[in-house]
């Protein structure tokens, strides 16, 4: 049986309460939504509910893929709901947000693998806020190129498709996907749509060593990712990838810096940091940047 090591004081954090993250969580419930946050057993969900914040999880919370790092259900997903996209954009006005993040479990079973549930989706929540931010986190869609055509020509405010590991690592953590696959998908959206920033996304901590690390990071820029998030793994389960290293918040703070100076843009790193991580915050700030400049 695999033992997860207890935590160092830099993940131990108290638990925000306000009235505001109960409203989130009901209105989730009431719309028969999913958020990836409760899914995944995000670390952040908390703080992200008490500040409005949540990452909309489409076409239902069961995967088609098995990855060892991760806490959503594994199995056979129902069809998705036709009326869902409508209830996402509902909600996210309801909530008064201004940059909504929507992402998705992995459809294999769906010829598109779930493409036109994110653009239906983009189009909902566009026609009900006009002026709002919306990033998507994608699966790879099998590396299919219509596919990732069609959430582009929906014009997403960000794209972000996580690389999540080092290749080496990929049979044992990610069996299903392929590390070229993944950076084929962000090279091909940055060529198809060059206005539409590309990020992605890595998870510390598995066994892999800092060689890999700035190999991957070389490759992303490599491949047109301009944004990046580097955080901690954690084990969500004891049936799950063990955790190898607990990097402390000063080696996060030096893959900070090594990667703004390989031209990535307001790269996020540290313990607590996931794919969407005030996303909208560091969105705007770099747009209120790019205009003053």
């Amino acid at each position: 049986m695999t033992i997860i090591s207890p935590k160092p004081e830099w993940l131990r954090r108290r638990l925000p309460t306000s009235p505001e993250y109960e409203k989130m969580r009901k209105l989730m419930q009431q719309n028969c939504l999913h958020t990836v946050c409760q899914e995944a057993c995000c670390p952040n969900q908390w703080e992200c509910f008490s500040e409005k914040t949540a990452t909309f999880l489409i076409m239902g919370p069961v995967c088609t893929r098995n990855c060892r790092f991760c806490a959503v259900a594994y199995g056979k997903p129902a069809d998705p709901d036709p009326d869902e996209p409508t209830r996402v954009a509902a909600a996210a006005k309801s909530l008064g947000l201004t940059y909504v993040v929507i992402t998705s479990v992995t459809r294999d079973d769906l010829l598109d693998g779930g493409a036109t549930g994110f653009a239906k989706t983009i189009e909902a929540v566009r026609q009900a806020m006009p002026d709002a931010g919306i990033e998507v986190l994608i699966p790879d869609f099998q590396g299919n190129p219509a596919a990732l055509k069609t959430v582009l020509q929906s014009d997403p405010t960000v794209l972000n498709h996580n690389i999540e590991t080092v290749p080496r690592l990929y049979p044992l953590v990610r069996p299903q996907a392929e590390y070229a696959r993944s950076l084929n998908l962000l090279a091909e959206s940055t060529s198809l749509f060059p206005h539409i920033p590309v990020k992605s996304g890595m998870m510390l901590g598995m066994g892999e060593t800092e060689d890999e690390i700035f190999a991957v990071l070389k490759a992303l820029r490599a491949h047109g990712c301009s944004r990046l998030t580097l955080g901690q793994y954690l084990q969500p389960t004891q049936n799950h990838l063990k955790v190898e290293r607990y990097v402390p918040p000063q080696e996060f703070d030096r893959w900070r810096q090594t990667a703004m100076e390989m031209g990535f843009i307001r790269p996020t790193c540290g313990p607590f940091v996931r794919s969407s991580y005030h996303a909208g915050i560091i969105h705007y700030a770099d747009s209120y940047r790019t205009k003053r400049h």
